[in-house]
Parts: structure tokens; sequence; C-alpha cells
């Protein structure tokens, strides 16, 4: 084609430069910009690839020749052995839905849950916004996803999490489980299970992986930020109200976990005393915003504290070694694994550090769990990292007869570093808001065992729609009325998405509830509710949900100085019912069906609602099925620990 010659022309001229070095120089030069344009083009057909969704609402095992096509096209041009970020230039945008097909999405929605004045009312506001302000702030927000990598994330990190000004403890931060069976530490024969097509082909936005490690919340008096740092070789230990830095390298080499563990014995056995007003300085991050950014303006800018407090903040993460002893244990084993899960949701308020990504917490017994900082991650993402931890301990590194982990130790390794502070005990403010806040939580965890997905599947029902079925029945027959139901849906197929409300309490499910309820046959009208359900979810994650597109309108009013009626009623609505279900098996490092044991028990939240649940559930193997439930005693209506018959309402249903 000439190309060459065309560059050798146009190559400066130089005494220097023989032709045939020309030659050369111009052939590696059209060599790189063919490289660099067959990947920029691979690049965007990929992209394009990505957009097809429709895959999602095809019927299982009944594949489209289209659908395909596409398989093996994105197998094409994905490559093999891909990178954790090989594919983020390739993820294509979260697009905006038109406005009106929101509106009317929404008012579908909130029908089963007004009266018909109410009704009318609602849709008299609908139709006022959408044929006015809806398109206007449309057009913003249209003019923002030209050039924002994800129209929505950064405004949901922001204004729902950052600009938070209540305790995070309890209000956003979650907690992690391990498995509740004792096994044994022998590793089992590895196994891998082979997921579905689609799990193998299609890439999620890893963006929220980046910021997993020496990443900290930092308080401010009007919006907190989340500060991330490249590399950390040390995490921040605390025990019996003192902190400590531990080095997790030695000479440019990571520790072994026998190393470890032999470090961490170091600290249990160090018998010094916490320093005056060590011990509770973690409320600090359990409290309000306000008076922890005011504290660490004042006490923590300058001299020992501030270095001090870089330690714990820079820190890949924070772990706690509790003394308590926890798991499912004693002789009322439902009630251990309640104290289980508030501990690790608040523990004692002031020996967690709750704006760290995440605290390992250890206990005394050998039981761990995490708490999770919610604004810079959701949990799938955190239940990965968990998931991979888990099954690496059990299947890969394992332990010695002695129950210590294998491997040798340095005994030149240094002593952990014990952090010094020059601090008043000025924070029994934030300790008692966050005290009063624990105390106020009340939390059930149960296993339900007398089926699972298995027998679900078998009546053709979605596992995860026959669940929200089963809630919103319960809460039925708890309150007599429906109610706002909240189920998060990821957006991860697009580049740097989050969650998408699913707004599971729909016309079709209210109508099997009612017929259950009457004594009537319904199992059509099962189905029917599942299926709605079911789109409903998939909708929601291929970026056709109603929350997140009426939050950003929303924020743009806000922006632009504009009211909306509609929208400031909309985003008021309570949510008494917020659900979410943990994935699991998000990394094939064992075979889930035949060693169940080795699954986490999933892990939980506190309640959205002063008077609303918190539900988080886990769909663990065939035939279990694990839930989290939360509320709050201060609400005579809303009950969780006190009534653990809670399972009584599901078993009947598979048969409906």
């Amino acid at each position: 084609m000439g190309l060459i010659a065309k560059i050798q022309e146009h190559l400066p001229v130089s005494q220097s430069l023989s032709a045939q070095c020309q030659t050369v120089v111009s052939a590696v030069l059209f060599s790189t910009l063919l490289w660099f344009s067959l990947i920029f083009t691979m690049r965007m057909c990929l992209k394009q690839l990505l957009s097809y969704h429709h895959w999602m609402f095809e019927q299982r095992g009944k594949m489209s020749n289209t659908t395909k096509v596409w398989v093996a096209l994105v197998r094409i041009f994905s490559g093999r052995q891909p990178l954790l970020y090989s594919y983020q230039g390739s993820l294509p945008n979260q697009p905006v839905p038109a406005v009106k097909d929101t509106v009317k999405r929404y008012l579908e929605s909130v029908r089963p849950l007004m009266t018909p004045d109410e009704f009318e009312r609602m849709t008299s506001l609908a139709t006022q916004f959408e044929s006015s302000l809806g398109n206007r702030l449309q057009w913003y927000l249209k003019l923002k996803a030209l050039w924002a990598s994800n129209y929505v994330s950064d405004w949901w990190e922001e204004y729902i999490y950052l600009r938070g000004r209540s305790p995070i403890m309890v209000n956003s931060n979650y907690y992690g489980m391990v498995r509740i069976s004792k096994s044994s530490t022998t590793p089992h024969v590895l196994s891998a299970n082979s997921g579905g097509v689609f799990s193998t082909v299609i890439p999620l936005c890893a963006a929220q992986c980046e910021r997993m490690f020496n990443t900290t919340r930092t308080p401010g008096e009007e919006t907190d930020t989340v500060q991330h740092w490249q590399d950390s070789d040390y995490v921040a230990v605390y025990h019996r109200g003192r902190y400590f830095r531990l080095r997790m390298y030695s000479s440019s080499r990571p520790l072994s976990p026998r190393e470890i563990e032999s470090q961490l014995q170091r600290i249990l056995d160090d018998p010094s005393p916490p320093s005056l007003g060590e011990e509770k300085l973690g409320a600090l991050t359990a409290g309000d915003r306000i008076p922890w950014a005011k504290a660490r303006k004042e006490y923590f800018s300058l001299g020992v504290n501030k270095r001090s407090l870089d330690c714990i903040e820079k820190a890949a993460f924070f772990v706690t070694l509790d003394d308590d002893e926890q798991g499912m244990m004693g002789e009322d084993p439902a009630a251990s694994l309640d104290r289980y899960a508030k501990s690790l949701l608040h523990g004692k308020c002031y020996d967690r550090w709750f704006d760290k990504s995440f605290s390992v917490v250890i206990y005394k017994n050998g039981k761990i769990g995490l708490n999770a900082e919610h604004s810079w991650a959701d949990a799938p993402v955190v239940a990965h990292l968990w998931e991979y931890v888990l099954a690496t301990d059990s299947f890969q590194l394992g332990y010695n007869e002695e129950g210590h982990c294998k491997g040798e130790v340095d005994a030149s390794l240094p002593r952990p570093q014990r952090l010094s502070w020059d601090i008043t005990p000025e924070i029994s403010q934030s300790l008692a808001v966050a005290q009063a806040l624990a105390d106020d939580v009340d939390f059930h965890v149960f296993s339900f065992r007398d089926f699972g997905k298995g027998r679900i599947k078998k009546c053709r029902i979605s596992p995860d729609a026959y669940i929200q079925l089963a809630l919103q029945l319960a809460y039925y027959r708890d309150r007599g009325m429906f109610c706002l139901t909240y189920e998060a849906s990821m957006t991860r197929l697009f580049r740097e998405g989050r969650t998408e409300t699913v707004r599971s309490c729909s016309n079709e499910s209210c109508a099997f509830i009612k017929a259950l309820e009457g004594g009537e046959v319904c199992r059509r009208l099962l189905r029917q509710a599942s299926e709605k359900h079911q789109n409903l979810y998939k909708h929601a994650m291929t970026g056709a949900g109603i929350d997140r597109h009426l939050f950003c309108l929303y924020v743009v009013s806000k922006y632009l100085g504009v009211d909306s009626p509609f929208l400031k009623e909309v985003l008021s609505e309570p949510w008494h019912l917020s659900t979410s279900q943990t994935p699991v098996q998000q990394v094939e490092l064992f075979d889930m069906v035949n060693h169940p044991e080795y699954i986490s028990c999933g892990g939980g939240f506190g309640p959205v609602a002063d008077d609303g649940y918190g539900v988080s559930y886990i769909i663990m193997g065939e035939n279990m099925m694990n839930f989290h439930i939360s509320c709050k005693h201060s609400c005579p209506q809303t009950v969780s620990t006190t009534d653990r018959s809670t399972g009584r309402f599901f078993a009947p249903h598979v048969h409906t």
C-alpha cells in the first residue's frame, strides 16, 4: 500500500540515519500504528457487542441463533486469559432511559401501594413532570452521560453515601460471616463447577476493585471523601484497646501465613496497657460525622496523633483481635448467631475502625468475619474477596496437625510496632451516640433447611423471586398491608456501574399474596409473579430501572435550582422492606454442590427505615438458605429476634 514509504518521506532528514535505518524506523512506526488501530477497533467492536442484552430475556435453555452468533463474536474479540481490568475500556456506558418510560414504570410500581385517590394524585404529578420539567432535566442528564463514564455512580457515591452526616455504623456499613458448620482443616479434592456460558463470557466492571485495599473514608463537616493510596505493606491491628502496625513484607517478600500467625501472637502476648484515650478512640468513626470531622481537625492534624492516624488510614485494611467467642455454639445456637451478627455489625462501637474499606474481625475461638464501609463498593465486590479468602484458606493453604498455619517462621522478623497517641478522652459523645444506635438494633440470623433452590427450580420458579414473594407475604401477614420493597440489583454490565433498585412489590405479587391468603389455588398467579419479578430484575440490570434515573433527575433539578413536587415525593418514600441477595461462587475454587459447608453463611446490614426491616439472604447449595434480618427495638411494629419462627412462612408455599 506504500504506507511505509509515505511515512519515510515525512521523517526528518538526518545525516546520521541511513536509508536502510529510515526504512526500519518507518516500518516500526507503521507496525505500532497498525497494532494500536487493531486494538482500538477490537475494543470498539467488543463495546458494541456488550451493548446487546437481549440474551438476558431469552428463555433458559433456548438460546436464539442471534445470541449464539453474539456469544461466538464476544469470545473472538475478548481474547484469552484476560486480566482484572482488561475489559474496562470495552464496557458500554449505562444508557439514560426515556423519561416517559421511567415515569410509566414508576406508576406501575406504586399502583398496588396506593388508594385510588392517592394514585390519581400521583399520576397527575407524574404527568405534569413528564410534560414540562422532566424533558429539561433529561437534556442536562444526557449531556452529562456524553462525557461521564457513568451518569449515576459519582452522584450516587457523593449524595447517598459521602454527604450523609449520621453514623455509618449500622446505617451504612455491612458485615460478612464465615461458614456456620464445623469442618475439617484437611482440604478436600478440588473439583470446580463450570458455570453457565454467560458467567464465563460476559465481563463485569471491575472499577470498584481498585479501592478495595489502602482505602479509608475521611470525615468532613459537609461531606466525607474517600482516600485511596497506591499500595501499602502493612495492616493496622487493634487488640485490647491498643493499636499496632503489622508489616506484611520482609525484605520485599510477603510474610508466610505461619509468620503472620506468629506476629499476631506477639500482639496477643503484649501485656502493655492502652494509653490515655486510646482504648475507645475508634468510637469517633462510629458516631455522627460532624463531631468526628471537628475532632480530626483539632486533635489529629499535627504530631504523633497525625502520624498514628495516617498509619491506620493508609493501612491495607484493619484487623480487630476480639477477646469474645462467637459463632453457632452453646445451648441456644440461634441466639449465638444473633450475637455473632451484631458483633460484626457494630462490636463494642469502639473496637472497629468503621472508616476503613473493610475490617477483619478475628475472635478468640478462631471464628472470623468482616465489616465493610459501603461508599467505595457494593457487597458483591467484598463478597468476591471474602469467598476467595475462605476457599483459599481451606483448599490451598491449610493447617498442620497441631492447627497452626503451614510454613516456617523467620526469627529475625521485627515485632509489630505499637502506635502512640497524645489525646484526651473527649469522645464520650460519639460513643454514647454509637452505643444507643447499636443497642437499638434487633438482629436475627437463621438457616432454612426444609428445602432450597433445587426444589424451587423444579416448580419452574426463580429462587430469588420465590424468596421475595415469601418476604412480602411475611410482611403482609405481619402488618396487613403491602409496602415499598427494595431489592438491590447490580449494573456492572456497564462501565463503573453499581446498583439499581428492583421494586419487587408488584401488581402480580400482590395478586398472588391476596389469593393465597384467600385460600385460593394460585399456581398460575405464583408463576406470573415470578416472571414479573425476573423481568423487573433484568430491566434493572440492563439500565432500564426506575430509581437511579429519577435520583439523577432530582440532582439535576437541585443544581438548576428548580423544584419538582413529583421528584421530591418519590425520593422521600420510605423503604420499609430493604432486601439483598448475597452472590455465591463468583470464583470457581471448589465444588459448591458437594461441599456446601465451605460456603460463607452470608452477611447483613441494618434497617434502612426506622420502622422497617433489612433482609439479606444467601442461597447455599441446593437445600439451604440463610437469612439475616434486622430491625429496631424502638419500633413496636417490627419484630425479628422475638419471633424466630419466621421460617414458618416459607415451607407451605412451594406446593401452591
